[in-house]
């Protein structure tokens, strides 16, 4: 078996949701949380080095899947031409021990109803038996994802499956390649200070914060998302982790 997987450049994704809508759009999949490509977004920082970190993520595809041992019923399996994690939903029952085993949460649901039947990535076998690209690396407009066999992406772009946030990929050696956010560059040189003090007074608006600590001390749930999660105890918590409704 060959083991397909993707390469994903946190460099160039902007969270603009394009890959997850043309997933959505391609597979017939309603607007909500059933997002077999989801994009997370969480920042860290505080002004003026605030950053913004996006991780676009379907499913890793893993050489070593905890699903498949974890479903009761048998409905997960590794399909042998790419290597692709499937679900037989005649199969499914809807007991979530898929989800609890994988450490990317890359099972999907429609709704918290009790018996909801599981969804997820297909790797779009369906466009790489045409010979097209996976939905999500065809509809990047900054191409942040590539796709192909394993060895050919660890070869081009070196064996990093992980990034800040992350699980181990020791636990399921996920097919799933990413180049983690460089280090960031001022492109051009300015006063913290300064700007910190320039932003405290705003004219007639009078004074925006009293101190530094104002904007660097936070009472806990201030920050809505400062962390990366992969895992979710609710549909609407999920929802919250992603943005919004639109994908």
């Amino acid at each position: 078996m060959t083991q397909y997987g993707f390469h994903f450049d946190q460099n160039r994704c902007y969270a603009c949701q394009a890959c997850s809508i043309a997933c959505k759009d391609w597979n017939g999949i309603d607007p909500g949380a059933e997002k077999w490509l989801t994009v997370y977004e969480w920042e860290t920082g505080t002004f003026p080095n605030i950053r913004i970190h996006p991780l676009a993520y379907s499913c890793a595809h893993c050489e070593k899947p905890t699903c498949i041992p974890a479903c009761p019923e048998g409905a997960i399996y590794k399909e042998e031409t790419y290597g692709a994690v499937l679900v037989d939903q005649d199969k499914c029952t809807g007991c979530r021990k898929c989800y609890d085993a994988c450490p990317y949460g890359a099972p999907k649901f429609a709704s918290d109803d009790p018996g909801e039947k599981m969804s997820k990535c297909t790797m779009c076998i369906d466009r790489l038996e045409e010979g097209l690209q996976p939905l999500c690396a065809a509809s990047c407009p900054l191409r942040a994802f590539d796709f192909g066999p394993l060895d050919e992406l660890i070869e081009k772009y070196t064996d990093i499956r992980y990034c800040e946030g992350m699980p181990s990929p020791e636990i399921t050696e996920p097919a799933y390649l990413i180049w983690p956010q460089r280090e960031k560059e001022p492109l051009v040189p300015f006063d913290a200070e300064r700007a910190i003090e320039l932003n405290r007074q705003r004219g007639d608006l009078g004074t925006m914060f009293e101190s530094k600590e104002d904007l660097t001390e936070f009472e806990s749930g201030t920050i809505g998302r400062s962390e990366l999660r992969m895992k979710h105890e609710s549909m609407a918590e999920l929802m919250r982790a992603t943005r919004n409704d639109m994908a």
